[in-house]
């Protein structure tokens, strides 16, 4: 079925108000899930919208929590999801964190007690069109292994960057330090489809293509066939989201893909930089566009996010195509 962005929109927030979410909690998932489909990130979009209307009404998160600054101490800025869902909560973040950003050059600020987030470079958008300078990183319940490990430690744990240019749209970065996100394997294991070599372990931590074993296996780190590297980056986020603002590692919270289990209590931080409190905005901007020059010297360079952009803005013309059986699926 075609649907325009709007109705899209609306239809998404009624199957989450329906399932116990607050209007505003409806109203910013349901803005994030759409765009994320609109770029062509199915696994972080409409095949959400079962899941968390099960967590709402399962009680993995709480529809009627509201966000809210427990501490600030300067620059450093701590936000109480309260259980949940986390788009909220992580757009509140962001703007505390421009507000602190331009009163102290930097800010950072931690979002615990959280859900998944969806595409962290997505809530970094308002940090760009304020001028500014975002990074983003998240940790999920346990999906990878430690270096040399077996067992499922720690989340897929993205990292995402986004940097503002001049009358153009800005440079986004956003990736799983897994192999690949898993919710590509969701998506794989919805539609009964094998998976590749080297993406995933089964729960006896052998290699699989079978899509739903790796559901319930881990997910290799990025890089794992020859380097720790994917490994310790994970370990690295783990710990910037979790022991440093008070959330949960990704061993302590249930899975996503399970409809029973806890409220996961996960973290998100944001760090926001305003360019005038360093080089200055205008050499800022001047230097990335250096940059960008010498990287479009070569023919087969694509800048982060244009494809994500392009897409984001043909949605936006032509609708998004769902397909039946996704709005089946909310019931």
């Amino acid at each position: 079925m075609k649907l325009s962005w709007n109705e899209a929109e609306a239809r998404v927030a009624a199957v989450l108000q329906a399932a116990g979410a607050s209007a505003a909690m409806a109203d910013s998932t349901a803005r994030a899930l759409v765009l994320a489909e609109a770029q062509g990130l199915g696994s972080h979009g409409l095949s959400r919208v079962a899941q968390y209307a099960t967590h709402l009404r399962n009680g993995r998160a709480d529809g009627q929590a509201v966000p809210r600054v427990v501490k600030r101490r300067g620059g450093a800025l701590l936000v109480d999801a309260g259980e949940g869902l986390a788009f909220p909560a992580c757009a509140l973040a962001v703007d505390e964190g421009i507000a602190a950003a331009r009163e102290h050059g930097v800010a950072f600020v931690g979002v615990t007690a959280s859900h998944h987030a969806g595409v962290i470079v997505d809530h970094l958008r308002a940090a760009a069109a304020a001028g500014m300078v975002g990074l983003g990183f998240a940790n999920s319940p346990a999906a990878m292994p430690a270096a040399g490990g077996r067992h499922a430690i720690f989340g897929t744990n993205p990292v995402a960057a986004i940097f503002p240019r001049r009358g153009a749209d800005p440079l986004m970065i956003d990736l799983s330090l897994s192999e690949v996100a898993r919710g590509k394997v969701m998506v794989a294991a919805k539609k009964g489809e094998p998976i590749p070599l080297g993406w995933a372990l089964d729960a006896d931590g052998n290699p699989t293509t079978d899509a739903q074993a790796a559901l319930s296996g881990s997910m290799l780190p990025l890089g794992a066939v020859s380097s720790p590297k994917g490994a310790m980056l994970a370990l690295t986020v783990e710990l910037l989201v979790t022991a440093l603002i008070g959330a949960n590692f990704g061993f302590e919270a249930s899975s996503f893909f399970v409809d029973a289990g806890n409220r996961p209590r996960i973290g998100q931080a944001f760090m926001v930089v305003d360019p005038g409190a360093l080089a200055g905005t205008d050499a800022f901007l001047d230097r990335v566009e250096v940059l960008v020059a010498e990287m479009l010297r070569d023919d087969g360079v694509r800048l982060p996010g244009t494809r994500r952009e392009a897409l984001r803005r043909r949605a936006l013309a032509e609708g998004l195509d769902v397909p039946d059986a996704l709005l089946a699926s909310w019931g």
